[in-house]
């Protein structure tokens, strides 16, 4: 009798580690142009397949192609060119902040800028974004007050949530902009969730539901799912695929074995996969979902193909478990780079006026740190009360804390 062969488990790793030349064959990259548009009211048995193709617009030298094509004029292409920039800047600044200790932590979002400001300029007014910590485009691309952004990050005394929160996790309601958790993955219940209540009250104002490459590994994405199969809710839900969920390859949610998008398929839920670093493809297919929404017709799960560039935060070094030039060997290229060549192409812009635009924007945004940094920042200089610690916790303060707060002085 023959010896029965050991069983073993499969492990995904990525195709490169540091010291190895970089290697995106597993990518599958359709054509700009190449992937069809259907209707908003196409039923999801009847689009299966564009959860494996890959949404895209923009060719290599800039021009627009195919059926995905949005119609959008010279000046919002332009504002989204600046939106983008301003959210780059931004980052860059808040990343020289944290390095001098004025902050105890940053996330960037570069080479992501093209996916929450893109939405966010397809999205209308009243609709509830439920965000992650990459998704600060979401803001800036509304020109939401940088040095209030600035205060949160520098847990100031102007810091709207009183020092509460860790930095960067913004929580704008006026301004579509839910609460930042930590706890990734909760994104998705929480936007489903209110947008059945956004229906049940008869209203039309849809949500907007964004996690990460590895969140899908979490059961939040799967009662998400569920929810918005079964109640069919207006709702978009956004997983950013940027390859990397803090240092561990995507492959290890599940992407090696299959796309992100095409999960959606075991929920009957219609499902884009899209190239993230397009500008107009982020538009358009943004727009797409966001229509299908709003006239009732459900949700759609859209997976955003992009890279991430930067460390995953601050306290990160990429180096440690990915090649230093794997940026580089990126197929899908710079988001901010292929707008601003498809807006040269079209003839409203050039190389002299986006280099005075990053230094008008430079200028904006040290403006707007300097003035936060007046009412302080990490451990210097003026910072929320101590009474704030006390605050938001409950409806009506028990004795407990009434008499902790007594003996504090507060």
């Amino acid at each position: 009798m023959s010896q029965p062969t050991p069983l073993s488990l499969h492990v995904p790793e990525p195709k490169a580690r540091p010291g190895q030349a970089p290697d995106f064959d597993y990518l599958a990259v359709s054509q700009p142009g190449e992937v069809r548009r259907p209707p908003i009211d196409c039923q999801p048995e009847d689009m299966r397949d564009l959860a494996f193709g890959l949404v895209r617009v923009l060719d290599d030298v800039g021009d627009p192609q195919g059926d995905w094509m949005p119609s959008l004029s010279d000046d919002i292409l332009l504002r989204g060119l600046r939106a983008m920039e301003k959210t780059r800047i931004f980052d860059e600044r808040m990343l020289m902040a944290q390095r001098q200790g004025k902050t105890s932590i940053y996330v960037q979002c570069r080479g992501e800028e093209a996916i929450a400001c893109a939405q966010r300029l397809a999205l209308e007014a009243g609709d509830m974004c439920f965000p992650t910590y990459r998704q600060q485009g979401l803001l800036i691309a509304q020109d939401f007050p940088m040095e209030e952004m600035i205060c949160q990050i520098y847990s100031n005394a102007g810091d709207k949530l009183g020092g509460r929160s860790l930095p960067f996790f913004y929580s704008e309601r006026e301004h579509g902009f839910f609460s930042i958790s930590g706890n990734l993955a909760t994104q998705f219940i929480q936007a489903v969730g209110w947008a059945m209540a956004s229906a049940i009250k008869g209203n039309d104002r849809i949500a907007s539901g964004w996690i990460g490459d590895g969140s899908t590994a979490e059961s939040d994405f799967h009662a998400g799912l569920v929810f918005a199969s079964v109640y069919r809710p207006p709702v978009v839900l956004n997983v950013v695929n940027n390859q990397w969920a803090i240092s561990s390859f995507q492959g290890l949610a599940g992407g090696e074995a299959a796309n992100f998008a095409c999960r959606g398929h075991g929920f009957n839920i219609p499902s884009l996969r899209v190239d993230g670093n397009d500008f107009l493809a982020v538009y358009a297919a943004s727009r797409w979902a966001i229509d299908r929404a709003r006239a009732n017709l459900g949700p759609t799960l859209i997976e955003w193909v992009t890279y991430r560039a930067a460390a995953h935060s601050t306290s990160d070094d990429p180096s440690r478990y990915r090649p230093l030039d794997e940026l580089a060997a990126w197929p899908l290229g710079d988001p901010i780079e292929r707008l601003k060549q498809h807006l040269i192409r079209r003839g409203c812009w050039d190389d002299e006026r986006h280099a005075t635009l990053r230094v008008e924007l430079t200028a904006e945004v040290k403006a707007a740190a300097k003035a936060a940094e007046v009412k302080g920042t990490l451990g210097k200089g003026p910072a929320p009360s101590t009474a704030e610690m006390f605050n938001h916790v409950y409806k009506d303060m028990p004795q407990h804390l009434r008499r902790q707060r007594q003996e504090l002085g507060i």
